[in-house]
């Protein structure tokens, strides 16, 4: 018997399968997805390696063929249906089988397993009472103490006795050489919900007639065994979670497991109060917040069998469940469910590819569906589930544009409009909270020159820096910091300063302005910690808090019941990046922030700043009309060739030596246009753009080039990514060459 064989060799362009011959010692022990060590190369040099098959037949010569060495001790094995899965990732997406391996196996190694310890008395009550009057009369208090607690309890935690009996390792020992006790030990999972474990369970819900229809669709197709794809489009807080939950209830009833997927690690705390009420203890999470003890316990959990539920962001797709009967993405249209890594895969279409492995549903959830998701919905790939009014019947926000032009005219260069500043003294006056959105962190924007136009930039990515409030300047793309300068290097002004308001400043000016107001911000700077979401966030629900300022992080999902006004600060912050998808995200954030207005009994209000009030993305988002602002955009999309009209594949390459990068880059292209005219005498249309210099041309000392590829098919999208890949591989050239294929990328690189 001979094992296929994936060989870890990720600084290698090399994907090939080895095979290797299984030693006696190992048969039987063996199976897909088993991490082994094997000797590789010329010197044989022991790397590690991922079995993904096994043959009866060797295609070479047996002779030649290397044994297996063992199997790693500290290894993490894959499950046969996700090796199946890192290969369809492989195929869908491009980069090696090593990478789309390791991509679904969220924890590399395994960890030291906590246990906890016992002690157990061995001999009768009476016996026992006996040595407790001997232990007395010889004046050996310690074990005596240890005695009487073992006489009252049989069985008791080590730890316990150390803490509050003061017992130290030499009495315990002593007792247990003459066989009055012994020690136990089991393993203990680290619990990774320990304030949510005491919550109670909550009260039935009545649900709406919608709700009811969209369970009821659900359930009786899941009777039926048809397994398919759903899209719930309903308003923010129409109870989009309640209908998620009775769903996995149906399956977890049949002996099924669910994963549960949101976009933003923030999002967790509230999420998972709410199922820890249905589900108890067989509810967990995943992240990278996390220990590497905790995440290597709860997929041991999962392994076990003793969850039903795993919530997490894009990575607790790939949770070993045995039965999984059905993946939820909550805000699918969430730009996070893109990895930036390669394999570039969205968990949308990986969870379609999972569950069609595994028999699954698939549920995807939203107020503001992605284009993509409604288009197949339009289309009939997926089941559009309606959810048009909120779940409580309270009305939407009233919602407001502001010019800020005409604030200008009038004087005002505050970041807060009049008619804002008015509702939030209002609002303070009743007792009532504020969420205010900027979707920018920081103090401030760039620093530019007033006198030359000097933009001080990063040396060695091609952005600028931003300014904070410790007195530095940041890089957000490679971290690169220095300190605040107050001179132009350029030309020696001290006209130098800071454009475009960040969370910082914002929250700097709401203190000055309403200084009897308790303030919290919420953005990367203020959650760096393990439990910063949380603190944040529980903050601001326990109402120590009337105003939260922050960053998109705040307007995803949240549920705070006293908020009855929500400022967006600058509304077109996001409208005229060079991105073919900013009307949608404008539209998307705008409509989510407003969402967070007026969800309890208290109606809400919502301000709108901008510059742009004409523009249907900010127009349809105040009237929180979906329908009309999908019109509006497919206009553009099929227009522009964009997705989801037409398919787009991005290939961006990177290299520190940028001649060669160049030189790569066009020989590329010419490659491409030969297979381009090969598609089009097949009647495919295909359109080539670029080479050209991405948003950022240069990070890290790294330069970077993209080129665009549209189709009107995914399928011929593929095809040329394969042979472009096979032609990179037999090429030397390109060795010193990064090069990254993103199908349908979510954003400009």
């Amino acid at each position: 018997m001979y094992a296929r064989i994936i060989v870890d060799i990720t600084h290698e362009k090399l994907d090939r399968v080895f095979e290797y011959s299984i030693p006696s010692d190992l048969e039987g022990m063996l199976k897909v997805g088993t991490e082994v060590l094997v000797p590789f190369g010329r010197g044989n040099k022991e790397t590690r390696g991922y079995i993904v098959g096994f043959s009866k037949i060797c295609e070479f010569d047996p002779e030649k063929v290397k044994s297996i060495s063992g199997i790693c001790e500290d290894g993490i094995d894959i499950t046969a249906r996700l090796v199946a899965l890192a290969a369809w990732m492989k195929e869908h997406y491009g980069g090696t089988m090593i990478q789309a391996l390791k991509t679904v196996l969220p924890i590399k190694k395994k960890e030291r397993v906590k246990e906890k310890c016992y002690v157990r008395r061995m001999v009768s009550k009476e016996e026992g009472e006996r040595y407790l009057e001997q232990f007395l009369g010889q004046h050996q208090q310690a074990r005596a103490r240890l005695m009487a607690a073992l006489l009252d309890d049989e069985v008791i935690a080590y730890e316990l006795l150390k803490r509050k009996l003061n017992i130290t390792k030499t009495v315990v020992d002593a007792l247990k050489e003459r066989g009055l006790l012994t020690i136990e030990t089991e393993q203990e999972f680290r619990n990774p919900i320990r304030a949510i474990a005491l919550e109670q369970k909550g009260i039935p819900l009545i649900y709406t007639e919608e709700q009811q229809n969209a369970i009821h669709c659900f359930c009786r197709d899941y009777e039926a065994g048809i397994k398919g794809t759903y899209l719930v489009h309903g308003v923010t807080g129409s109870g989009k979670t309640e209908v998620y939950i009775e769903m996995i209830r149906k399956v977890v009833e049949d002996g099924r497991q669910a994963i549960v997927l949101i976009p933003e690690i923030a999002l967790t705390y509230q999420t998972v109060m709410r199922f820890y009420r249905k589900f108890g203890e067989r509810v967990s999470i995943l992240n990278s917040r996390m220990s590497a003890g905790e995440r290597f316990d709860q997929m041991e959990r999962a392994k076990k069998g003793e969850l039903d539920v795993m919530i997490g962001p894009r990575s607790a797709l790939f949770t070993p469940f045995s039965a999984l009967g059905l993946i939820v993405i909550d805000e699918e249209h969430e730009g996070t469910y893109k990895s930036e890594q390669t394999p570039r895969y969205h968990a949308r279409e990986t969870a379609e590819a999972r569950a069609a492995l595994e028999g699954a549903s698939v549920v995807l959830g939203s107020a503001t569906p992605s284009l993509e998701s409604y288009y197949r919905a339009e289309k009939g790939e997926y089941k559009l589930l309606t959810l048009q009014n909120r779940a409580t019947r309270q009305k939407l926000p009233e919602a407001e544009i502001v010019d800020l032009r005409e604030e200008l005219r009038k004087g005002n260069r505050s970041i807060l409009s009049e008619r804002l500043h008015e509702l939030m003294e209002d609002r303070l006056r009743r007792g009532e909270q504020i969420i205010l959105f900027l979707n920018r962190r920081g103090y401030a924007g760039f620093l530019a020159c007033r006198s030359c136009g000097y933009v001080v930039k990063c040396p060695h990515c091609d952005v600028s820096l931003s300014s904070h409030r410790n007195g530095k300047l940041v890089c957000h793309y490679c971290g690169y910091e220095t300190p605040m300068i107050h001179v132009c290097p350029e030309c020696g002004s001290e006209h130098i300063g800071a454009f475009r308001a960040g969370t910082q400043q914002i929250e700097e000016l709401v203190k000055r302005e309403f200084p009897e107001a308790q303030v919290l911000r919420m953005d990367m700077d203020t959650t760096k910690t393990k439990d910063g979401h949380e603190k944040v966030l529980s903050a601001f629900a326990n109402e120590e808090a009337d105003i939260l300022i922050g960053t998109q992080m705040i307007v995803k999902g949240h549920d705070f019941p006293k908020v009855t006004l929500v400022g967006i600060l600058a509304a077109d912050m996001s409208l005229y990046t060079d991105d073919y998808r900013a009307g949608e995200r404008t539209f998307q954030l705008l409509v989510q922030a407003a969402g967070r207005a007026g969800r309890g009994e208290l109606a809400g209000n919502v301000v709108i700043q901008t510059y742009s009030p004409e523009h249907y993305s900010i127009v349809d988002a105040a009237k929180q009309d979906y329908e009309q602002f999908y019109k509006e955009e497919m206009k553009y999309r099929s227009l522009m060739g964009y997705p989801p009209a037409e398919q787009l594949m991005a290939v961006l390459l990177s290299s520190e030596d940028e001649l060669l990068l160049e030189r790569g880059c066009r020989y590329l292209k010419e490659y491409m246009q030969m297979l381009l005219k090969k598609q089009k005498k097949e009647e495919i249309r295909m359109e080539l753009i670029g080479p050209s210099s991405p948003y950022v041309g240069k990070v890290n000392d790294v330069y970077r080039r993209i080129i665009y590829i549209k189709s009107e098919t995914e399928a011929a999208l593929i095809e040329v990514k394969d042979q472009t890949e096979a032609y990179i591989e037999i090429n030397e050239g390109y060795r010193k060459i990064r090069i990254q294929f993103d199908l349908n990328p979510m954003g400009v690189f």
